[in-house]
């Protein structure tokens, strides 16, 4: 058994020892786990900690109420009834606001929070997270997780822990925030087309060579149902460019050289022969997509019964994995083989999205203690159990063994590590990703830009941002 293993079996120890002593004194609360189909948590819960004070959590995009899941039907738990079964009864002297935010309005809101010292605590995304450190708005956990031997940062995957801009400072050596939910993004194949295309499985770490030879011959009438088939799908308009950044990965193409902590002296590299490789490779393979793909469009059937297209990259497996849960589809599971992305070991772009701490968080001590449960394994197993949310622990033991989607998303994330080409780097995502995009739409039409010309423009307008910084 592994250390984190370990910590986890003499936690829930502690915690059932702590439930039976408790239970002879105090009646047990039913909660609400009986009238829904999701975890509620609250099994063998006790009190932890007798810390007190208010604290203030803003989270984007979670369900604080019960509800019900559109596409399985399945009837989930709030977070509100998790937390009054859970984290109530193990800190019942901490009282929390919360206040639930929508994704479409999170930065402005959560920074306006930040700003008027409203907030103690935030679930968000990884990159306005790395943002807002820069700016100096959120606080460095280092000191808290060093005087804290219940915490072990080591339950966490280390590809994450250890290299996320998201939850690490950009020369790596402060920590500022606990991953909480990954994003989840691999190389899923349908099976069956290949199949009917007589047409070798796909590689458990497939180079992007391969894929778009493997594509290319099953572009066009499937020979056996004289169907349309496209060899190819990603998302032609990604807002953070995760096929891009899993190709400058294959190939070898950092696209810069330095650190986001003096990002004045970054060495672009944009124009580089290896970068000219990802373009050329862009090239090729957007004639391939359906057309719907440069507006992110086209692959809504993939993943189910009616699908025509071979690879997905940069997907999910959520529609086979709602169709199996809905209606135990297994024929439909077994049809969808995910595999990992183009890295050299199979990393791609991980998006992470963490638990952070304010600056001026007002009870440092009762917010570390909220922090740490909702990024915790007890709230990462009801996220997945009621919102299929994807863990960042690495002994997901919850995880169900059918979920071979999420079970790869780890297996990706274990290798995951930030570069300079990522939604941290705001050069990155003002100028680098649109650029890329338009490349692509204009691609998919047979129209694309002169490589090395587009390249050069890129290094030339990296070169003056870089040079008019402060």
């Amino acid at each position: 058994m592994e250390g984190s293993d370990l910590t986890i079996a003499w936690r829930k120890f502690a915690l059932l020892l702590l439930a039976v002593l408790t239970a002879l004194t105090a009646a047990c609360s039913s909660g609400s786990g009986g009238e829904t189909s999701g975890s509620s948590g609250g099994d063998n819960v006790g009190e932890v900690s007798d810390i007190s004070g208010t604290v203030r959590v803003a989270l984007a995009g979670w369900q604080l109420e019960n509800g019900l899941d559109t596409q399985t039907g399945k009837k989930t738990v709030g977070l509100n009834d998790f937390l009054k079964n859970t984290f109530n009864k193990m800190y019942p002297n901490i009282k929390l606001e919360l206040y639930q935010i929508p994704w479409e309005n999170v930065k402005a809101k959560q920074s306006a929070m930040l700003l008027s010292k409203d907030v103690d605590v935030l679930y968000t995304g990884g990159a306005f997270a790395s943002q807002w450190y820069n700016e100096g708005l959120l606080r460095d956990i280092d000191d808290l997780i060093e005087a804290d031997s219940s915490f072990d940062p080591s339950i966490y995957l280390e590809g994450i822990w250890n290299n996320s801009y998201s939850t690490k400072s950009p020369d790596g050596t402060k920590q500022f925030g606990i991953p909480a939910v990954l994003g989840r993004r691999m190389i899923i194949y349908d099976k069956k087309l290949f199949e009917d295309w007589g047409v070798e499985p796909l590689s458990d770490k497939p180079s992007p060579e391969e894929i778009l030879e493997k594509a290319k011959r099953m572009t066009g009438k499937n020979p056996k149902t004289g169907a349309d088939n496209y060899g190819l799908h990603w998302s032609g308009n990604s807002l953070n460019g995760s096929t891009f950044v899993a190709l400058t990965l294959a190939f070898g193409a950092p696209g810069a050289e330095g650190t986001l902590t003096d990002p004045k002296s970054i060495t672009w590299k944009l124009n580089s022969p290896e970068m000219v490789k990802v373009m050329e490779w862009i090239k090729e393979a957007a004639v391939l997509p359906p057309p719907g793909f440069v507006n992110g469009q086209g692959a809504e059937t993939f993943g189910l019964e009616n699908n025509n297209i071979a690879i997905g990259i940069d997907t999910t497996g959520g529609a086979t994995m709602s169709e199996f849960m809905t209606n135990n589809n297994r024929e439909l599971l077994d049809r969808f083989e995910p595999v990992m992305n183009m890295g050299p070991n199979g990393e791609g772009w991980v998006a992470v999205d963490p638990f952070v701490m304010a600056k001026d968080a007002q009870n440092v001590e009762a917010s570390w203690e909220v922090m740490k449960f909702l990024s915790g394994y007890e709230t990462q197993k009801y996220r997945y159990d009621n919102f299929a949310s994807t863990p960042t622990l690495k002994n997901a033991d919850f995880v169900s063994e059918e979920d071979k989607f999420i079970r790869m998303a780890l297996k990706i994330a274990e290798v995951g590590h930030s570069e300079l080409m990522d939604e941290a780097n705001p050069f990155y995502m003002s100028d680098i990703v649109p650029a890329v995009n338009g490349f692509i739409s204009e691609a998919a039409t047979g129209n694309a830009p002169d490589i090395q010309q587009f390249l050069d423009d890129l290094q030339q307008r990296a070169e003056k941002w870089s040079a008019n910084l402060k």
